[in-house]
């Protein structure tokens, strides 16, 4: 009968007419959830694709073509050492600076070379949790016990989790140490230093043009704020260099690549962003079009891109929709989380954790927002669990981290994080 294939596609069908024929249009509330999300939505856009996702694409793309598999196994597979596979994991934060959604491609890239399930998971939580900034930042406004708690938990987090994820899922960690025994040696036309230019150059350009202005007028951190667009674009030219004499792209397609770059930066300095979107557009064509390892380099950012960007927009629209933007409201009302987080229990630390589990934080505004929340009647606690599972969690990280490690792992990395941040914010909040 028909409907013994097609029943899946009426029930769809059905639950989506459903959906539409009881849209509660005209309550206020909805309504301004709906304009919240297209505005979060808009705000990620311009702040965070063309700056963060797609320098991060062009790195993860770049990990799957130029970094042998055979290297990803010996320094972060399952017959790594220990030390220094979780040793270098959990530490990658200080030098990335990213949020949870501009990491996903970075770990994407590791994990699909090879990495074990464990060093990957503890980069994907360190990368986003471990920020120098965002760490000296929570301790300067609000305070040292919480800054430090919050550096110890998440390098001590970041390992934890690791060696859970490792220990249960061994079975398959066995299966890719077989295949790390019976893997031949790679034939890499490049040394291992001039691969870690290569990849120190990109990480460089995507650091220098996300760098946030602090907010002190005058000091180091600022020298290095009003410096960012100079330092980045000295790190392209050192890319092409690279791109030249290592990668063995043609040197007049680069030359042509840059002449709109800096005809948008001498004329537009106001808007580096233009300049910057020339530059990947062009580094994008000249990938597509030349042959050999550009054009394999080329094709991987793209797969990632058609992985994970669709995947994150329609995560932060949901985002938007149900929690609002940061001082805006969604369906589910600020007043209710105040409410809810206020003292030390454990319903209060379970309760932070898991808001800011889904709810999307770029790097450094779960700042601004958890000094609200305290000003309001936040427990320490339950804002050491927010810090510990906020900037490493969304719900637009989740759907995209399902998409690359499959639902019983994604579920157990989720759990993970949620249970220890609400254990380690009850410890705090016992003792401040």
């Amino acid at each position: 009968m028909i409907w013994k294939s097609e029943w899946k596609s009426l029930v769809w069908i059905a639950l989506g007419f459903l959906i539409a024929f009881f849209l509660p249009m005209g309550i206020p509330r909805f309504d301004n959830a709906i304009l919240e999300a297209f505005y979060l939505v808009k705000w990620y856009a311009q702040e965070h694709v063309i700056l963060c996702l797609i320098p991060a694409f062009f790195i993860a793309g770049a990990i799957a073509v130029f970094v042998s598999q055979e290297s990803v196994m010996k320094y972060l597979g399952p017959t790594a050492n220990k030390i220094l596979s979780y040793g270098v994991s959990s530490v990658s934060g200080s030098v990335l600076a990213v949020c949870s959604c501009t990491v996903l491609p970075l770990f994407s890239g590791i994990y699909r070379m090879g990495a074990g399930i464990g060093p990957a998971t503890a980069f994907l939580y360190s990368g986003p949790a471990i920020n120098i900034l965002a760490i000296i930042l929570t301790a300067r406004i609000l305070g040292a016990p919480l800054g430090i708690a919050r550096a110890i938990g998440a390098i001590l987090f970041s390992i934890v989790i690791g060696l859970i994820m490792h220990l249960l899922f061994r079975r398959e960690e066995a299966a890719k140490k077989a295949v790390n025994i019976a893997m031949p040696a790679s034939d890499n036309q490049r040394s291992l230093w001039q691969n870690g230019v290569f990849f120190a150059v990109m990480v460089a350009i995507l650091v220098f043009a996300n760098w946030g202005k602090p907010e002190a007028s005058s000091g180091f951190w600022f020298q290095v704020y009003s410096a960012k667009w100079l330092i980045t674009g000295l790190s392209a030219i050192l890319l092409g260099i690279v791109l030249v004499y290592w990668i063995g792209i043609k040197a007049w397609k680069l030359v042509l690549v840059a002449v709109p770059v800096l005809i948008s930066a001498v004329a537009l300095p106001q808007y580096p962003l233009i300049a910057f979107a020339c530059g990947a557009v062009g580094l994008g064509i000249v990938t597509s079009t030349d042959k050999g390892e550009s054009e394999e380099w080329f094709g991987q950012t793209w797969d990632f891109t058609k992985q994970i960007l669709p995947l994150l927009l329609f995560g932060v629209l949901a985002a938007g929709l149900l929690l609002g933007r940061p001082g805006g409201e969604g369906i589910i009302p600020s007043a209710w989380v105040d409410w809810a987080v206020g003292g030390n229990s454990f319903s209060s630390n379970l309760f932070a954790s898991v808001v800011g589990a889904f709810m999307y934080f770029a790097t450094l505004t779960e700042i601004p927002i958890l000094q609200g929340l305290v000003g309001n009647g936040m427990g320490n606690g339950p804002a050491l669990a927010l810090l510990l599972s906020g900037p490493a969690l969304s719900l637009p990280n989740m759907l995209v981290i399902r998409s690359v490690l499959g639902n019983r792992k994604t579920i157990a990395f989720v759990l993970l994080v949620v249970i220890m941040s609400t254990i380690c914010g009850m410890i705090y909040g016992s003792f401040y």
